[in-house]
């Protein structure tokens, strides 16, 4: 039944439009669910909605927008109220949804708690407005309020579940977006937990051409987004789309959490990243959310149990006694940092109050080394420097290793074979008889490491390895 009788301009409730197949409604509700425009095969452009009301919430009622690129609703916030004229309702596939049609529907979209506000905030261009449209935008408000979306434990998953080529849904923080040329950007989440460590699908000679990246955006991050913005523990995961306007980038706020239904994961260079889909949605995720609330708890949780020497460890990553020790005669080393606690300390300018550790003690995965050959790592008559590409939960670098710390690294004068097994071991390079790597899989184990940060004459940043010895024979 239309809202407030049976006059065609009133407004049909949700679970009554649902029973109108083939109708022409009039709908209002809160934006439960809503996708991101892209361009149909032909000349209009989609986008999805789904609205619920009091009466109906699960699942609610998808609208299918087809309209104009200009003519888009630009919701700014997932959870605003919608409303929707002359919509048809349709079944398909087993399933209701209305479908808006550019020639007659008409849409506007309201603040949901902006209780001076009573118009639209965008609307499209033959849309409207009536007096008693606000009476329902009041009524929805205060529904609102008090009202909590009750999802499956299991329907989100966690960072540290993800698996390669598989959907997954995400609650997250927002920690950073960037925003490249053209339509290029990339959002930067997290969910407090430490994404699984990837397979490294490479040959160590690949890293003279075809070097690991540590990074998949095309410049490096400033160095003070890593140190006001970065979490020192848990994964920041990339979340890219090439072919989203930037214009709805409005709907990621940095800062916010959000839960983002429908990510393809998948493994970059052996980075996680996440692509949004054409079926990516972004879903209403108020500020009492009970997931949100209880990743935020989980996080605290497990770095309030972790001794005071692991705090700043990836969760993730227990070093292997059997492959490097390291010296802590120092008892200023005595507490484990991440990679991303060495980037923000290291690089952060002398205009913000940081402290800035001369060295540090880590546990990281070695991925990659330059040179590779063994033979190279003969002190001093091999290389004079190895470049070593190190990774945990939360960062890559290079650091490298000089002279007596490579001597000290390898455990002195060893043989070429003793050094190949100690940079296999190191690497996680499989070798079968004849010592010749088989497989371009490769699975680093995590180890124990101490680095320096130190700036050339130049003024360039590096880090350098030192007081580690690999022990693996």
């Amino acid at each position: 039944m239309p809202r407030g009788g049976g006059n065609y301009y009133n407004f049909t409730k949700i679970r009554d439009a649902i029973d109108s197949v083939g109708a022409k409604v009039n709908v209002i509700g809160v934006v439960l669910e809503c996708g991101f425009p892209r361009q149909t095969r032909g000349t209009d452009w989609f986008v999805s909605v789904r609205i619920i009301d009091e009466t109906h919430q699960d699942p609610g009622l998808s609208v299918n927008i087809f309209t104009d690129r200009n003519e888009c609703p630009r919701i700014l916030s997932v959870g605003d109220i919608i409303q929707f004229q002359r919509v048809t309702i349709n079944h398909h596939v087993g399933k209701v949804n209305a479908v808006f049609c550019k020639k007659f529907s008409t849409f506007a979209i309201y603040y949901r708690s902006d209780n001076t506000n009573l118009s639209p905030y965008h609307a499209c261009k033959t849309f409207r407005e009536r007096d008693h449209d606000k009476n329902f935008v009041i009524d929805l408000r205060s529904w609102l309020k008090n009202f909590h979306f009750h999802e499956g434990a299991n329907y989100f998953s966690f960072v540290r579940e993800m698996k390669g080529g598989e959907d997954f849904n995400l609650v997250c923080k927002i920690i950073h977006i960037h925003e490249g040329a053209g339509n290029e950007w990339m959002a930067f989440v997290w969910d407090g937990t430490d994404a699984p460590p990837a397979d490294i699908l490479q040959k160590l000679e690949d890293e003279m051409k075809h070097p690991l990246p540590l990074h998949l955006e095309p410049f490096p991050l400033p160095s003070d987004t890593l140190c006001s913005s970065f979490p020192a523990v848990g994964t920041v995961l990339r979340v890219i789309s090439q072919d989203l306007e930037n214009d709805n980038l409005c709907l990621l706020k940095t800062g916010e959490w959000v839960k983002l239904v429908n990510l393809l994961c998948e493994v970059h260079a052996g980075i996680w990243r996440c692509v949004l889909t054409p079926f990516t949605k972004l879903r209403y995720t108020p500020k009492e959310d009970r997931l949100k609330l209880e990743r935020k708890r989980l996080f605290n949780e497990q770095l309030a149990q972790s001794p005071e020497s692991l705090m700043q460890m990836p969760f993730g990553g227990f070093p292997s006694p059997q492959v490097t020790e390291v010296d802590d005669s120092d008892d200023d080393h005595a507490i484990f940092l991440t990679l991303m606690d060495v980037v923000a300390s290291s690089e952060v300018p002398a205009s913000f109050k940081c402290v800035v550790p001369a060295s540090f003690k880590c546990v990281v995965r070695v991925i990659a080394a330059f040179p590779w050959q063994a033979a190279d790592f003969l002190f001093p008559a091999g290389i004079d420097r190895i470049r070593l590409t190190l990774e945990d939960s939360t960062a890559r670098i290079h650091a490298f290793l000089y002279a007596e710390d490579g001597v000290k690294f390898f455990g002195g004068q060893s043989s070429v074979e003793a050094l190949e097994i100690k940079r296999n071991a190191l690497l996680g390079v499989r070798v079968n008889t004849d010592g010749v790597q088989d497989d371009t899989r490769r699975n680093p184990p995590w180890v124990q490491v101490r680095l320096k940060s130190e700036t050339n004459q130049q003024g360039n940043l590096h880090y350098r390895v030192f007081g580690t010895k690999v022990v693996a024979a």
